[in-house]
């Protein structure tokens, strides 16, 4: 009876570690993607943002700036004031400003599952690396392989979404996600971050998902070989 337990514990931990590895993996490009300074102004360039706001580059690169930074403080809302052609004014309206916060309250979520999944995954390779054993490796190496392709699966998936009808699948996340209408108020927001820009970001934050899933995947795979894992043929044995 207590080796039944005890196998059905090692079986759980187990799964949990292979369904947390894509969600590792899919916080890890998320957040990235809200802390690239870099990915806000690719968009701000590509979409001519300083000639449909009327704000400058530099003004541009504040804005991107200050977004960082605020995500990451304790400050309630994003209350950014901009000096343009002498004059000094609050960018955002307050309708805008309480997307904002609940945007971040979305970002922060992100990191707490990011971190939990971390601690979960990292944990399980711990266990596994700390029984010594040729079995241990290749039954981690195999997990990671199936998380890997549980990943790619749901970048697929999100991807032929967004391709086939982006603006469908972004509408939808919005009203399932967000409990009030402030996400479309009026004012910069909608001029400074155009569906065109959002679309690219998903597109940028599935390629590292992407590269990510395909080193800790490809790592598995070579594990596997070192380890004899992989036999007849090169057909996975798991």
């Amino acid at each position: 009876m207590k080796g039944k337990i005890l196998r059905a514990i090692k079986s759980i931990y187990r799964w949990v570690f292979i369904l947390c590895l894509p969600i590792l993996l899919l916080t890890a490009s998320l957040a990235w993607g809200f802390n690239s300074q870099w990915m806000f102004n690719y968009g701000f360039k590509k979409f001519d943002v300083s000639v449909t706001t009327g704000l400058s580059a530099e003004n541009l690169n504040k804005i991107a700036g200050s977004w960082t930074n605020y995500i990451n403080s304790n400050y309630e809302f994003w209350d950014i004031v901009i000096n343009q052609g002498g004059d000094s004014f609050t960018l955002f309206t307050r309708e805008e400003q309480m997307h904002f916060k609940d945007v971040k309250g979305l970002v922060w979520l992100d990191y707490q599952v990011f971190g939990i999944t971390l601690l979960w995954c990292l944990s399980y390779a711990f266990y596994c690396f700390r029984l010594r054993s040729k079995e241990s490796y290749r039954r981690l190496a195999a997990d990671a392989v199936i998380g890997s392709g549980i990943s790619l699966g749901m970048i697929l998936l999100l991807g032929a979404g967004s391709f086939l009808d982006f603006d469908a699948l972004f509408l939808k996340m919005h009203t399932l996600i967000f409990t009030n209408d402030f996400w479309y108020a009026e004012g910069y927001m909608l001029n400074l971050f155009p569906g065109g820009f959002w679309y690219d970001a998903v597109f940028i934050c599935m390629g590292l998902m992407a590269g990510l899933t395909i080193i800790v995947g490809g790592t598995g795979l070579s594990l596997l070989k070192l380890t004899g894992r992989i036999k007849n043929k090169d057909k996975l044995i798991l």
